[in-house]
């Protein structure tokens, strides 16, 4: 896919309150389910990442690439104060882009993917199981809406993409999925947290400071 210029050269939800699986050192030898992420391929850990080039928007935790043509929605949380999601929205659909705690081992993406069909089809979604680059890859039919998850394993995080939009889009949707996976760098910091804690969003000051100019508009 070439939406993003040259190639670099070299679901999951927050578990509930109480949750205690956190991460452990001392498993650091086990071997993981699915292989960890190829950093020459991306998604690239941020100690790994060189300057390519691409524009991304800078959330805090996670840098997604915005394609030329697209547009960059924000998801409020009224109750929390904070920010939902970040979506970037392309002819195809709606993409997510979202990161996680997760073992040194790697090896969440599949636990959660599973969780995810069973809760989709419990919705009653049509869902298909496949593989794809990362691994583990879900597509799941919801009304007139199409969605497509991919999961990728890193070290101590673990990124989740979705995208949902038109069936008439939905053999297109997966490639652009997969790209602006690809090219997503994740910066999981070094505290320790509960496996499956959703990395925290921030936004760009500009982005920031136009939300906030709006609310007090409206109010």
């Amino acid at each position: 896919m070439g939406i993003f210029g040259r190639k670099r050269g070299s679901a999951a939800e927050g578990r509930p309150a109480g949750a205690e699986d956190v991460e452990d050192d001392a498993a650091d030898a086990a071997e993981p389910e699915d292989q960890l992420s190829d950093t020459a391929e991306g998604p690239f850990d941020v100690a790994d990442a060189e300057d390519d080039g691409i524009p991304r928007i800078d959330l805090g935790s996670v840098k997604v690439p915005v394609p030329d043509g697209s547009q960059v929605q924000v998801e409020m949380d009224p109750e929390a104060g904070g920010v939902r999601a970040v979506h970037v929205v392309t002819e195809q659909g709606q993409i997510t882009v979202s990161a996680y705690a997760a073992p040194r081992t790697g090896g969440l993406w599949r636990e959660v993917g599973t969780e995810l069909a069973d809760q989709l089809r419990a919705d009653g979604a049509k869902v298909n199981i496949g593989r794809g680059q990362w691994g583990l890859e879900l597509s799941a039919i919801v009304g007139d809406v199409a969605l497509r998850f991919v999961g990728v394993d890193g070290p101590r995080w673990m990124l989740r993409g979705v995208i949902a939009g038109p069936q008439s889009q939905s053999a297109q949707a997966p490639e652009v999925l997969r790209a602006i996976v690809r090219h997503t760098v994740v910066d999981r910091g070094n505290s320790p947290m509960p496996v499956r804690t959703p990395l925290t969003i921030t936004l760009p000051e500009a982005v920031a400071q136009h939300i906030a100019e709006q609310a007090e508009q409206q109010g």
